[in-house]
């Protein structure tokens, strides 16, 4: 999203002058050069040596005609990487427009920079809460932190920017309530807070100036309607309550898994599935709306089509410089970045088996928003079914490099892991196309319906998704040896079922559109313990978080929702919790009480737990290699499930090795 500013307005604030500013100005700068030019984009401009007039004749640099000071800097789409700590002491800052790079730490050091008119730092890796002292920022106008990794609440100190115009803070991973500030900024001209996860009751006075658009993406959240679901509670409760019975999955349901979900929130408690009913509601209502926009005008072929399902796209441009958006977010423009999707099947001279027309036209169906992007369920008119991912935090990343990834993720293929097909890049938009995987995934077949009435999952199948999974994880780590690329989110919910039950490894290679250093607290893995020091992902971290994932398959415990001695734990509890019950000799006492039905699978039981432990070992360096991982749980020879007498032999029969596909 880039700000635009008229000529004459960028001059009315930012004039250059001849009058060489302070020397702390300059070495601000030089500061920030140095911790984030990894690409030497300012190396040969930024110089000390240029002209005597430093740095205000460098790029993006503005200076003040009084005084020197530098007023304004604005450097968007340089791939610059690293904080942003040195532009604190620029306290005559008017503009500050670092939009589309790839800059990390928190936002803090801004909030000194007490004259910012325009703030700009959009698609970022920016992380950590907006601090209240948000509010020394009494001269700005335009504050932009949309599409990065921002959490905690918004704090109500925001009320106190009372000559705010716009104020967008969408596409990040804010909590909480939305503070009222509707009578404290009442110049407000645009509000975005979509796609975070806000909950409670919109206030009154922004629902209705900015109406549903604004808010869209929350699931928590309510109003007095129609824009916004009407809240079923009174008073000052958080959370709205759900009048709703909720219903049970009657057939395992595509969940997340198809895209990477956000830290610690991998379970659907009652809330979770509250906010689920509130969604569909507000779908229900967006699908109506639209239905009566296509039917009042049919304008640009895109929308609702037969039988109220939505499209995936509007067409983009046909010519003519005109722009259009599509319904993923994005515009496409004519000029020399005109794209086409790019495939990875087949020669050049096979036949694309659809083109990006066709895909924005196919009818959709969201599957869920993750960490990195929201994942499509599209229908082509051929029958043709894929999975699309929109990619939320690639902006800053440029064609080449982008490209580059897109090789490395292309070029493997592997029975076991999801097919890659094609990509889409644009500037300001980025699709990855996948295979679309109808049987759910490994997480919903464990903790999916647990209780009465559940079918079990047996033994037989456990066993063969695991192998699965653990072969696509050891073809990865073979090819990708000498470069040492991980996978980088290992976990249940990224092993998906195709049409024939076999398991396949979902999301590799989308870590290496992270930063480094943030990947490991964006992506949910079963994070390694060294991690906690490191924060790098590796494939022997990838390798312990498979050991997790074979522990969870063993125990039946969702590592992300285990309670030990009555206290919440996490991924990295479990392994302790095996060990010590382990330790005591009661070995038994580990696995699901499901496979304890079963008769004679002692020893294979006993078996994939020894190689689990070895795989969770503490020290990364004496953990196995994943093609040794495959190797043992092959040797794990298992031709089907003994059942107990007690057992029904009809509960084989739902086993997802043979489940009904769409096909």
């Amino acid at each position: 999203m880039k700000p635009k500013l008229s000529i004459s307005f960028f001059f009315l604030f930012f004039s250059i002058s001849a009058a060489a500013p302070p020397a702390n100005d300059t070495e601000a700068l030089t500061l920030f050069r140095l911790q984030t030019d990894t690409h030497g984009n300012l190396r040969s401009n930024w110089t000390t040596t240029t002209t005597s007039n430093v740095p205000c004749s460098w790029l993006g640099v503005g200076c003040s005609a009084d005084n020197g000071r530098v007023i304004s800097l604005s450097l968007p789409s340089l791939s610059l990487r690293g904080p942003i700590n040195s532009l604190a002491s620029l306290d005559q800052l008017r503009l500050l427009d670092l939009h589309d790079n790839r800059l990390n730490g928190t936002v803090s050091p801004v909030t000194n920079c007490s004259n910012l008119k325009l703030l700009y730092l959009a698609g970022n890796d920016f992380s950590g809460e907006i601090p209240p002292s948000i509010s020394s920022l009494h001269r700005i106008l335009r504050l932009d932190l949309s599409d990065n990794n921002l959490a905690g609440s918004i704090p109500p100190e925001i009320g106190n920017l009372t000559k705010l115009l716009t104020l967008r803070l969408q596409n990040n991973a804010l909590t909480g309530r939305i503070p009222d500030i509707s009578g404290s900024i009442p110049g407000l001209k645009e509000l975005n807070l979509s796609n975070n996860e806000l909950y409670g009751r919109v206030p009154g006075g922004l629902e209705k100036k900015f109406g549903r658009r604004g808010f869209f993406g929350n699931e928590g959240l309510c109003g007095s309607g129609p824009s916004l679901p009407v809240c079923s509670f009174t008073g000052d409760e958080t959370v709205p309550s759900n009048p709703t019975t909720i219903p049970q999955w009657s057939s395992p349901p595509v969940v997340e898994s198809q895209t990477s979900q956000r830290p610690g929130h991998r379970g659907l408690g009652t809330a979770a599935m509250a906010a689920i009913i509130i969604a569909i509601c507000v779908t229900f209502l967006v699908a109506a709306s639209f239905l009566v926009a296509y039917c009042c005008g049919r304008g640009s072929g895109g929308g609702v089509g037969d039988g109220g399902s939505s499209k995936v796209g509007s067409e983009i441009e046909s010519g003519g410089g005109v722009k259009r958006r599509s319904s993923y977010g994005g515009t496409e423009s004519d000029g020399t970045e005109r794209s086409k999707l790019v495939f990875y099947d087949g020669g050049k001279d096979q036949p694309m088996p659809f083109e990006l027309e066709d895909l924005l036209k196919a009818s959709a169906e969201m599957l869920g928003k993750g960490s990195l992007g929201t994942v499509y369920k599209a229908v082509l008119d051929g029958g043709w079914t894929v999975a699309v991912k929109r990619l939320k935090d690639a902006n800053p990343c440029g064609r080449r490099e982008f490209e580059q990834y897109m090789e490395v993720i292309g070029k493997l293929k592997h029975p076991n892991i999801v097919r890659f097909r094609a990509y889409y890049y644009a500037k300001e938009e980025k699709l990855l196309v996948y295979d679309f995987m109808p049987n759910g995934s490994l997480h919903w077949l464990l903790h999916g319906n647990r209780g009465p009435g559940r079918i079990p999952l047996d033994w037989t199948t456990r066993i063969s998704l695991v192998l699965g999974s653990a072969r696509g994880l050891a073809k990865i780590h073979e090819e990708y040896r000498s470069a040492r690329i991980p996978h980088g989110n290992v976990k249940s919910s990224n092993v998906l079922l195709d049409k024939n039950g076999i398991a396949c490894i979902a999301d590799f290679g989308l870590s290496l559109l992270l930063n480094p250093v943030h990947a490991v607290a964006r992506l949910g893995g079963y994070r390694a313990p060294e991690q906690v020091e490191t924060k790098r992902l590796s494939q022997k971290s990838d390798v312990y978080s498979f050991g997790v994932l074979l522990l969870e398959v063993l125990t039946g415990r969702n590592p992300d929702e285990l309670v030990t001695d009555g206290v919440a734990a996490g991924a990295g509890d479990l392994p302790r919790w095996v060990r010590s019950v382990v330790k005591e000799e009661w070995t038994a006492e580990v696995f699901d009480q499901e496979l304890l039905r079963y008769k004679n699978i002692e020893e294979e039981l006993v078996s994939m737990l020894h190689v689990a432990l070895a795989c969770v070992a503490p020290a990364p360096e004496k953990r196995p290699e994943m093609v040794e991982v495959a190797r043992m749980i092959e040797e794990i020879r298992v031709e089907q499930s003994p059942l107990g007498e007690d057992c029904d032999e009809s509960r084989n029969s739902l086993s997802p090795s043979l489940a009904t596909t769409e096909d």
